[in-house]
């Protein structure tokens, strides 16, 4: 399989490829998004012959697991500092860098002190380090967080408890966890001893802290790279020894060089789009009720009568969990074409953007109907968790889950109707038309997946699966990204764009969910194998299908039939899709994804709008840490913070 190509945002516009070109004549040909699956499934064979996109503007992104080589001797972690600093010195902080672009910078540190390759993670870190020092020393110590790892700590006889927030280490003294975690909070830090990276933006989002100085291992912090850097977070970092994850150690002055120094700076120097991120949180946490008032349900006791209920359950749903990125996505649109002035104002500055009650109705209309989707697809589905809680029709029955999506999708079209006297009336007819199309596309696909399940077809092919996937994901981002555009005024120049963008961003999130159901998901779903336990027609099943041999062939086809428990039924397809290297193929295909969808970024005049694009494929597109839940060590559970996971 051919692997994505991406490059620099904002280094120049390059010509459309054959394959660019040939994706953007489909969608005059076919509006229903299934061509560009088409060629997608094609592509799927061992033998792929299809050419990565010409003039690629972003580079890939090879494997990285033998770059994580921590410099064996203080000496050379020190000098490999120094020169970090002053290569640092003279980068842009106009913009915040993509991970891609940070591996840039690491190999040429390394090719000006002639050190080998392995050394590679460990130079994109310190290279990140001084980009971000200046504003991470100007961010006020109450709004830092100091994350540090559990293996940190002495793994035998720790006498530490664990509260709400993690270690509680000050009355320990044990090992060198106490010694920082009680000299921050005493300076006004939130510290957390907690593993991974995945619940640090999460709480960025929510609005707690405003940067970061973490100590981790370099896997982790490659990890952290995808979720903090690329959204602007100022963020410093101390490479730990080793990843052994047990007793290991750092270099302990790094963190005192910068725990307890102030340096406040005039101005913000580098883009960022966490404050955005907050306001789309904003919308759903402080505005909420002005913006979208209860008729029904004013006070407690009307919430819990028969009128009450159903209006009751939907705003509750409506206003907590999940991303908010597809408002996000709509607000992000909406600022890239009107200057970009909220990407500017830096972390802890949200407050001062202030978005009309029309753009703001518009935004919280898309994740009315996204939320409508998930309440109905979790019924379709059986599916038992979403967002950590159990799912709507497991809590108040099938009927009146099924009613409460319904509302949903009413309070979707209220809400962009409200803003017909501010945006127009033609705007309001040509964003309710764009949101009809996707709920029509979303309909057809999660149908066409029900009549598979109903009457199974193992002659499914990967094509097949990958226009359900078109359907069922790709119109609700080209409706989030439409509408923030058609706010904004003239919406021509991308009417092309959007939708074969939106197609392959949302192939290849689908493939990459398909992926996470197998990891497990404590945010969402929790149960490891869900869908392809339910032999859901998934890329995965579509895959092993296509590369299976006779006895795996039956083996499948058994499957289809059995009554076994879903656990049992879940470890004989992981044994078949690794046999059939079903997982491999699959991340080829998210790379093609998200190589077509940056190829696509690549020809967008307007910059800000590019640049959001890039940051949209890195996000939507980005790998996530499997999920390890352990209610005694998860600081999740615990934190009154907006998960979105």
């Amino acid at each position: 399989m051919s692997l994505d190509s991406t490059d620099l945002p904002g280094s120049g516009v390059a010509e459309a490829s054959p394959l660019t070109r040939r994706r953007e004549s489909d969608i005059q040909q076919d509006e229903d998004a299934t061509t560009s699956a088409d060629a997608d499934a094609e592509e799927t064979h061992v033998e792929d012959d299809d050419p990565a996109p010409v003039k690629p503007k972003r580079p890939g992104r090879p494997s990285t697991a033998h770059l994580k080589i921590v410099p064996e001797t203080l000496e050379l972690r020190e000098r490999v500092k120094a020169c970090a600093e002053k290569y640092a010195a003279g980068l842009d902080k106009s913009r915040a860098f993509t991970k891609n672009e940070l591996e840039k910078h690491g190999r040429a540190l390394l090719d000006q002190m002639a050190l080998p390759e392995k050394y590679l993670g460990f130079a994109m870190v310190l290279i990140g380090n001084f980009f971000w020092k200046r504003q991470f020393l100007a961010t006020p110590f109450e709004r830092r967080m100091l994350l540090l790892p559990h293996c940190l700590k002495h793994a035998e006889g720790c006498p530490a408890d664990y509260d709400e927030f993690g270690l509680d280490c000050e009355k320990c003294g044990a090992c060198s966890i106490a010694d920082y975690k009680v000299k921050a909070e005493k300076l006004g830090y939130k510290v957390l001893v907690a593993e991974g990276s995945p619940i640090v933006l999460k709480i960025i989002v929510a609005g707690y802290i405003d940067s970061i100085l973490g100590v981790a291992c370099l896997n982790v912090l490659e990890k952290a790279i995808d979720k903090v850097l690329i959204a602007g977070v100022p963020s410093y970092a101390i490479p730990l020894h080793s990843g052994d994850c047990k007793n290991t150690k750092m270099d302990e002055s790094w963190v005192w060089d910068v725990l307890e120094k102030y340096e406040p700076l005039p101005e913000e120097q580098t883009t960022t789009y966490v404050p955005l991120m907050r306001v789309s949180n904003r919308l759903f946490e402080q505005d909420f009720d002005r913006l979208l008032p209860r008729v029904r349900s004013k006070t407690p006791e009307a919430a819990k009568s028969p009128l009450g209920i159903t209006e009751d359950v939907a705003y509750d749903w409506l206003a907590n969990g999940g991303k908010r990125f597809r408002p996000f996505i709509t607000l992000a649109a909406y600022d890239a074409l009107t200057g970009g002035k909220a990407t500017s104002s830096g972390p802890g500055h949200e407050g001062h953007i202030h978005y009309s009650d029309g753009v703001c109705r518009v935004a919280m209309a898309i994740e009315a109907f996204h939320k409508a989707s998930l309440v109905h697809d979790d019924i379709e589905d059986n599916d038992l968790y979403r967002y950590g809680r159990e799912t709507i029709h497991r809590r108040h029955g099938i009927g009146m889950a099924i009613n409460i999506g319904d509302h949903l999708i009413g309070l979707g079209y209220r809400l962009v109707t409200a803003a017909r006297g501010e945006i127009g009336s033609e705007a309001t007819a040509d964003i309710l038309d764009r949101m009809a199309a996707a709920h029509i596309k979303l309909c057809d696909g999660q149908g066409a997946e029900m009549a598979w399940q109903a009457q199974p077809d193992l002659k499914i092919s990967p094509l097949d699966a990958l226009q359900i996937y078109a359907l069922k994901t790709s119109p609700a981002f080209e409706a989030a990204l439409y509408a923030g555009l058609r706010l904004a005024g003239d919406v021509k120049p991308y009417e092309e764009m959007v939708p074969v963008f939106c197609r392959h961003l949302g192939v290849g999130f689908q493939i990459l969910n398909d992926l996470k159901d197998w990891r497990g998901d404590d945010n969402n779903k929790l149960v490891a194998g869900q869908d392809g336990a339910a032999l859901r027609p998934t890329v995965l099943l579509a895959l092993a299908l296509q590369s299976a041999n006779d006895a795996q062939r039956r083996e499948l086809e058994s499957l289809v039939t059995s009554t076994e428990p879903a656990t049992l039924r879940a470890g004989k397809l992981r044994r078949i899709f690794e046999a059939c290297n079903v997982f491999d193929t699959a991340q080829s295909l998210v790379d093609k994804s998200r190589s077509r969808a940056e190829a696509l970024a690549d020809d967008v005049a307007n910059e800000e709008l590019r640049k959001l694009l890039y940051f949209l494929v890195d996000t939507v597109l980005a790998e996530e840490e499997p999920a390890t839940p352990d209610l005694r060590t998860s600081v999740l559970v615990p934190l009154p913070i907006t998960s979105i996971g």
